[in-house]
This record gives structure tokens, C-alpha cells and sequence, in this order.
């Protein structure tokens, strides 16, 4: 039996799709928002955690990172046979920074979330066995991924920002001091070439990145 947590912040949708997939004779599936996430992964050990990538919550401080160390093993090759949970990362293709977030986390696979149910069924069963599984509709997403200027502490700051955090509020999300948040939005702002903050956010969202 393969252990699965879903990720999603939307209750109706994360409901719904577990449903759909615990209907799968060998997956046992939890689902929870990413506030919950870290904490279920740790008592439910999963072999494989699917997660929401267009959640900013995804790069945060319990985001990806802290989901990954609490897997169990399953099989020979799962997640790397090292015990930690394989990630199978939902993203869209018009995103490309949540790709980069998921492939810098080292996620096993990649799946549009414009897949069918079969497709998540057959990548959660890929990443189960330590195989990597990517989606052919993310393939030019990845490329754009390749050419984003930004890091992904920088990503995950700018999110935030664009979410409306004040600099107070990113800080203590993702447990650094103010100064240090205030110093990644200066190099957000030289790399992208934007004047300021705000028109950071604009150019990012308008490239895709957050």
C-alpha cells in the first residue's frame, strides 16, 4: 500500500481529489493544507507527498523542505531509498517559478495541473518506486525555469510580497530578521531591473515566476 499526502490549501479541491484517488485499491491517502502538511507527514510517514506548487506556502519555512524529511520507505528505490517521502509536484506551466522551487527541493516528479486523475494515479505509482516522472506539458516550463534570475530563498521572498506580506510578515514566515528580507528584495529588485518593489512584483508575475 502506497501512503499518500495531498497537499492542497483549497479544501473543496484537495477533498475531492483525495476521494478520487483513494478510490485506487493500493493508495491510502491524507490530505491537508500546507499549515497542517509538515506535521501529518511526520506522523503518517508517506511514501509519496503531492503538493501544490502554486501555493506560496510551498516555499516557505514548512513548505516543501520539511515535508520530504518525514517519509517512509516503500519498495526498494523509494524516494531515493534514503526513507525520506518522493515529491510529486502540481504545477502550471505559465508558472515556471514553482517549477524551479519544486526541482531546487529536489522533487522526484512534475505533473501539470491540467492532467487527468489517471496521470497523478500513474506519477503517484512512478515517484512510489524512486522513478523520476515528468509531464510532457511542463516541458517548456522547465525551460523558462532554467533562465529565472532569481534564487530560491529570493523566489520565496517575492511571493510573499506579492501575496501582500509586509516585510515584518515575510520575516517571521520564513524566520529571518527584517534586514535580511529588506536585503533580498534589493537584489530581487536589481536582478529583475524593476525600480522598486512593486514593479518587481509586476515584472515576476508577468514572466511567470511567482
Amino acid at each position: 500500500m502506497i501512503r499518500v499526502l495531498l497537499v492542497h490549501d483549497t479544501y473543496l479541491l484537495r477533498t475531492a481529489l483525495a476521494f478520487l484517488l483513494g478510490r485506487e485499491p493500493d493508495l491510502e491517502v491524507t490530505s491537508a493544507s500546507w499549515q497542517r502538511a509538515a506535521d501529518l507527514s511526520r506522523s503518517l510517514r508517506p511514501h509519496v507527498c503531492v503538493v501544490d506548487m502554486d501555493s506560496p506556502e510551498a516555499g516557505g519555512p514548512r513548505g516543501l523542505r520539511e515535508l520530504s524529511g518525514h517519509g517512509g520507505a516503500h519498495g526498494e528505490a523509494a524516494a531515493g531509498g534514503d526513507g525520506r517521502a518522493a515529491l510529486l509536484a502540481l504545477a502550471s506551466a505559465g508558472r515556471p517559478g514553482s517549477l524551479r522551487r519544486a526541482y531546487e527541493e529536489k522533487a522526484l516528479g512534475y505533473l501539470s495541473k491540467n492532467a487527468s486523475p489517471d496521470r497523478l494515479v500513474e506519477g503517484i505509482r512512478h515517484v512510489a518506486k524512486g522513478e523520476r516522472y515528468i509531464d510532457e506539458a511542463l516541458g517548456f516550463g522547465f525551460l523558462e525555469a532554467a533562465e529565472i534570475p532569481l534564487t530560491r530563498r529570493e523566489l520565496s521572498v517575492l511571493s510573499l510580497a506579492a501575496e501582500g506580506a509586509s516585510v515584518g510578515e515575510i520575516a517571521h514566515s520564513l524566520h529571518l530578521s527584517n534586514g535580511t528580507v529588506r536585503n533580498y528584495m534589493a537584489a530581487i529588485t536589481r536582478k529583475t531591473g524593476a525600480r522598486n518593489r512593486v514593479d518587481a512584483i509586476r515584472i515576476s508575475r508577468g514572466a511567470g515566476w511567482v
